[in-house]
């Protein structure tokens, strides 16, 4: 297959793709420049926190080699198919679709980039996701191709990075703001996360990484500035045993930031 023929089976594809999410209403991409940020536990909090407002919302983890939104939504056993569809396994509401559900527990997924993104496309062309508000795609760390399939073949109309309020965090953070930039998805905002632990004895606030980095870059890039989630010790612990901690407890304080992006999030939505 020469580059013509090869260009032409993409764009057919990308058709193809377009037209079984057309039904999607809004789709969100979240980056994260560097790994260990807490992308996942971003983008699946943030995807409860839709569903509690009353929304129709799947999560997409489009990190094939590192897949962890089943172990933090609790999602076990075998994805099954229908008329040669895939259906998307379901927890509380919100279906899912992952790398991790598709193989034996622990294996190794050792692939180069394209059958990586081919692996995306079929989760967006061939998942069975029907009418939804929100599809939201928790991203591998980084720029990569897996990063790029999914801004040129599921067309979102928000890119949200998440960064900690460290240096060396914030340099990544604006390469994948930039990454955002240049593919023109039109609204781009960024989330500081593990910004200050909240001592859960004395109430004492401590920055481990520093604070006020992620909304001073916003501004310095004109990106919308959702919001600034402290480390938490009980979501993290919630995390490990598969419950959002938006859902199991709403009234913490990271559920109430978390909550509070989303109406943020329904503005910028409702505005344009």
């Amino acid at each position: 297959m020469n580059a013509n023929e090869q260009k032409e089976k993409l764009a057919q594809e990308n058709l193809k793709i377009a037209d079984h999410i057309s039904h999607i209403k809004h789709r969100i991409v979240v980056f994260s420049g560097k790994g260990g940020v807490g992308k996942t536990m971003v983008s699946v909090n943030l995807s409860y926190a839709l569903h509690a407002h009353g929304y129709k919302t799947g999560i997409l983890d489009a990190d094939i080699t590192g897949p962890n939104v089943p172990k933090m939504t609790g999602i076990t056993g075998d994805v099954h198919t229908l008329e040669n569809k895939i259906i998307p396994q379901e927890s509380k509401g919100v279906k899912i679709i992952s790398m991790a559900n598709l193989l034996p527990a622990g294996e190794a997924i050792i692939w180069r980039g394209p059958m990586r993104s081919k692996m995306i496309n079929q989760f967006l062309n061939d998942v069975k996701w029907d009418n939804l508000d929100f599809l939201v795609a928790d991203l591998p760390p980084g720029t990569g191709d897996e990063s790029l399939t999914i801004a040129q073949s599921m067309k979102p109309d928000m890119a949200i990075i998440v960064t900690t309020p460290q240096e060396v965090s914030l340099i990544d953070s604006a390469r994948a703001i930039s990454m955002a930039k240049k593919m023109e998805i039109p609204h781009i905002a960024l989330i500081e996360n593990m910004s200050g632990l909240i001592c859960p004895e004395c109430g004492h606030r401590i920055d481990l990484f520093g604070s006020g980095g992620g909304e001073k870059q916003a501004n310095e890039l004109n990106v919308n500035f959702l919001g600034a989630i402290p480390i938490n010790i009980d979501a993290r612990i919630m995390a490990d045993e598969g419950k959002p901690v938006v859902i199991e407890n709403p009234k913490a304080d990271i559920s109430a930031i978390i909550f509070d992006i989303v109406g943020k999030i329904k503005t910028i939505f409702d505005e344009n």
